[in-house]
């Protein structure tokens, strides 16, 4: 049987290089498009299985060089995404809405198979968002040129490798306090990146076509209680405090004049809103896929780096006086 070609945009990241190992170990051929090769192609390179991956250089929005890309493609998979703007073309509408809307198109007129698209859970309720509102256009314009396109919702997304944890540990382990915005009563159910993986790789083996799939963890947690796993697991005690909003606001707009914003307005706004399943869409458990990996335990294995003594810290070696 001929190995399926997929085209990924987004491969340089988390989710990317667990999905490119995934795929290629399982006799798919991969072709990821990254703006930098010389920065970006080693990392990707050495993700995946020799003689099952192409490295293509190219502007997303350098429609003359993607289309190229299509002529061989079997399955497309959209894995690009921001969580903040940076100048005037690193926008939310111009990478959650434009250029989706232009691979669905590509999708359409070469016929392809499969297209998936990574989009972000709960954004039907969060319309005052620019994120959230971005990420909403993005799938209705995929919806409306590419019919069988598979939209994936996650929750968020926790790795080794992650900006959520990782962040999170690193800034715990320096300050003395936290702030916490909304008390910390925002509700995440956060899934590692490994069932992330297994998901799209599912939707793709099993020919999955035509639907918006929430992706999820198996477990229901609030911001304030993810803190004190990680403080736990790092070995820390630290003050969290709630924050009124216009402060929150005030020092967001500060925050986001960063090159990497801490945090900006719109996230504030997006933690209004609980990051759950909707009730409204499919799951992944629904599709038979569920999430195995257990928030503490998966952090656990790498959280040394951010306690005292780094990897000499393990319980192991604490146990010993």
């Amino acid at each position: 049987m001929k190995a399926k070609n997929c085209l990924i945009f987004g491969g340089s990241g988390q989710i990317g290089r667990h999905l490119i190992r995934k795929l290629t170990k399982n006799n798919y051929k991969v072709t990821v498009v990254t703006r930098n090769l010389h920065q970006k192609g080693y990392a990707i390179k050495t993700q995946a299985n020799a003689g099952y991956i192409d490295i293509v250089e190219a502007n997303i929005f350098d429609e003359l060089k993607i289309r190229k890309l299509f002529s061989k493609t079997d399955i497309c998979i959209n894995l690009i995404g921001i969580l903040h703007e940076k100048g005037k073309s690193t926008t939310f509408k111009n990478i959650h809405t434009i250029f989706p809307s232009l691979l669905a198109k590509l999708c359409k007129e070469y016929k392809i198979e499969q297209f998936i698209h990574l989009s972000a859970l709960g954004i039907n309720d969060a319309t005052d968002s620019d994120y959230a509102k971005s990420k909403l256009d993005g799938e209705v314009n995929i919806q409306k040129n590419f019919s069988l396109a598979t939209i994936l919702r996650p929750s968020v997304v926790y790795s080794v490798d992650d900006n959520f944890t990782t962040n999170f540990m690193t800034l715990l382990n320096r300050l003395p306090a936290f702030p916490l915005y909304y008390r910390g009563r925002t509700k995440f159910m956060p899934i590692h990146c490994s069932d992330l993986t297994d998901i799209i790789y599912q939707v793709i083996s099993k020919t999955i076509h035509s639907k918006i799939i929430e992706c999820v963890g198996p477990e229901t947690i609030s911001l304030k209680d993810i803190l004190n796993k990680l403080l736990k697991l790092i070995n820390k005690n630290r003050f969290l405090f709630s924050l009124p909003l216009f402060v929150a606001n005030i020092s967001a707009s500060f925050f986001q004049l960063f090159p990497t914003p801490l945090i900006t307005r719109d996230q504030i706004k997006l933690l209004q809103y609980d990051n759950i399943v909707s009730g409204k869409y499919q799951t992944n458990f629904d599709i038979g896929v569920p999430s195995i990996c257990i928030f503490e335990e998966e952090v656990e294995k790498y959280c040394y780096m951010w306690r005292e003594g780094g990897k000499f810290s393990t319980k192991k070696y604490n146990s010993i006086n």
